[in-house]
């Protein structure tokens, strides 16, 4: 008879996606910048343990090199990035720039202004600084908003470490369950093997018939391949723990696992997880909740800067220049003097109506030399200084409707985030009923096999003592072993299945989960 088995379904449901095995990570609050202290993204590999693994240290190992959970850290440190600069976005800004250039044939000195034909080199350097005065609260309420979109995205982490410590349960309980179905089934070899040989005798003493024979020998196949199969299933098991767990071909092949002691399930073993109570906390400490609760937040902070461009916007600039060119000459006074005569015309003071023409006569005026001197580059510098304070208010009036259009978008996003937030809880409290409902069909499946076991035990046994007096058909007697196989293993698998569903929902209740 072919025994397979199927415990859990991969990958699993975003509800079933929420196991940690180890310490939570530290809670952000609305100041904090820094990123939970975790190995980086491009850190060596952690050594792999010698020895069988455990579920903690398999956990433990997942979580420090698995690259979905590195790849969430990392978008949580662009998020802090992304914070920082918008915390720096409140800050003035200042910015020095400076030029150099030479200029050929006629064109303008940029500071004499007068048109030249000659090769000149100049030189540009200005100093500007600017600082946000008032912008509708825009910047304040980006900050806010970035602060709760990077506790969001730390929650995002927190959510990728409980979705694979869950998916490393669930594998490691799968590996059990092969395992435990491999030493099943080579007890079950065994005890064929043995009445193979048992059989052989009686058949040479002529107390069987060869038929008996033919059915144990072909029963005693049916077990080796019903052993192959089982051995399959625990290896391909351990490789999808090895690649949870990202173990590189040396820790694949060395890779062995703990077989705790596991206690079977009674009918008080849900006496304690009802879900209406495993609701009620779940929803107050899983990540994912937390993370969509916060990006509603950050949707709310996001309207209010899209309202703040309906303010006006003040912002204060200071600037500083100066320049040189090659070009630029100075006035200076040489200390010499000339006398230049002016002329000058004057109506006759004593009979002006007599004689209305007037009369010139030279004055003598003194003025001092002066010349052109060319400037240093230092004292073009200093020379040619200058400085500007300016205020800059913008008042919106029309501009084709995008702010409007932009705040009914981020209210429509807040919307959006408000269902999202509402469908984490549906799809929450939908996951905790059905592990509750899995969990109780696997108990009460596991009861139901454990009579059934019982049963078919004694049926078996009393059909080995009649096979082995001749009273029972090998034909029969297989049937009987068979049924009891089957038994045993739907057993084996609901008393698995019930383990994992009930630490689901032992987790869903912030309870220490161990096998």
């Amino acid at each position: 008879m072919k025994t397979t088995f199927t415990l859990f379904r991969r990958p699993l449901v975003a509800g079933l996606g929420l196991l940690l095995l180890v310490g939570n990570l530290p809670g952000a609050h609305a100041q904090q910048r820094n990123p939970p202290a975790q190995p980086p993204a491009g850190s060596i590999q952690a050594p792999t343990p010698s020895g069988p693994w455990t579920l903690q240290a398999a956990v433990d190992y997942a979580l420090a090199n698995n690259l979905d959970v590195k790849q969430a850290r990392l978008s949580a440190q662009a998020l802090d990035a992304t914070l920082l600069q918008s915390r720096a976005a409140l800050l003035p800004t200042a910015n020095l720039s400076g030029t150099q250039a030479w200029n050929y044939g006629t064109n303008v000195n940029p500071l004499t202004f007068t048109f030249q034909s000659q090769t000149t080199r100049t030189n540009n350097f200005s100093a500007v600084s600017q600082v946000t005065l008032f912008s509708g609260f825009q910047l304040r309420n980006t900050v806010k908003r970035s602060v709760l979109n990077y506790q969001a995205a730390l929650s995002d982490i927190e959510k990728a470490r409980n979705d694979l410590a869950l998916n490393v349960a669930s594998v490691y309980l799968q590996a059990l369950l092969a395992q435990e179905l491999v030493r099943t089934n080579q007890v079950r070899v065994s005890s064929t093997q043995q009445q193979v040989e048992r059989t052989q005798v009686l058949l040479k003493a002529g107390s069987v018939a060869e038929s008996n024979l033919l059915d144990l020998q072909a029963q005693l196949a049916t077990d080796q391949y019903n052993v192959i199969t089982a051995q399959n299933q625990e290896t391909i098991a351990r490789l999808q723990l090895a690649q949870l767990m990202n173990l590189d071909e040396a820790g694949l092949e060395g890779l062995q696992i703990v077989m705790p002691s596991l206690p079977d399930p009674d009918e008080q073993s849900l006496a304690d997880a009802s879900p209406a109570s495993v609701y009620e906390t779940a929803q107050a400490r899983l990540p994912e909740i937390k993370a969509a609760d916060l990006r509603v937040q950050s949707a709310l902070r996001n309207v209010e800067v899209a309202r703040g461009a309906y303010y006006p916007r003040l912002t204060f600039a200071a600037s500083a220049f100066t320049g040189y060119s090659s070009v630029y000459t100075r006035p200076i006074i040489t200390g010499d003097s000339i006398t230049i005569p002016l002329p000058v015309f004057q109506l006759d003071p004593l009979n002006p109506l007599v004689n209305p023409q007037p009369t010139p006569y030279a004055v003598l005026t003194t003025q001092p030399v002066r010349a052109q001197e060319s400037s240093s580059f230092g004292s073009q510098l200093k020379n040619n200084l200058g400085r500007s304070l300016q205020f800059n208010l913008q008042i919106p009036i029309l501009n084709g409707l995008q702010v409007r259009t932009n705040v009914q978008r981020t209210q429509i996003a807040v919307q959006q985030a408000e269902v999202q937030a509402e469908q984490a809880r549906l799809v929450l409290r939908q996951s905790i009923q059905q592990a509750y409902a899995d969990a109780l069909a696997a108990q009460r499946q596991y009861i139901a096999s454990r009579q059934q076991v019982e049963a078919l035990t004694l049926s078996y046994r009393n059909s080995e003592i009649r096979f082995n007096n001749g009273l029972l058909n090998g034909t029969e007697f297989n049937i009987a072993k068979n049924n009891l196989t089957a038994a045993e293993s739907s057993m084996i698998q609901a008393k698995y299945s019930f383990i994992f569903r009930r630490k689901v929902l032992d987790f869903y209740q912030g309870k220490s989960i161990e096998l």
